[in-house]
């Protein structure tokens, strides 16, 4: 099987997004919490941390950011 690029960051996340999308249809976290989590990951990135690549963080918040707006890890009611 022939590697591919960032498949570890794709599973990663697609596991991410399914457990927030669990936590909220259990009503383990409301919406409000989970949005402030995936708000404060972003905000982790943008400004870039010291000695990273400002680039990929830059990528990683605009990533978040475009999560949070698709309302892809929470089933808006």
């Amino acid at each position: 099987m022939a590697e591919l690029p960032d498949v570890a960051g794709i599973a990663a996340l697609s596991i991410c997004e399914s457990l927030l999308l669990a936590l909220n249809d259990c009503n383990v976290l409301p919406e409000g919490e989970i949005m402030g989590i995936l708000k404060d990951a972003a905000n982790a990135h943008f400004p870039a941390p010291e000695g990273g690549d400002p680039d990929t963080h830059k990528a990683v918040a605009t990533l978040i950011t475009r999560i949070i707006d698709g309302g892809n890890s929470v089933r808006r009611r």
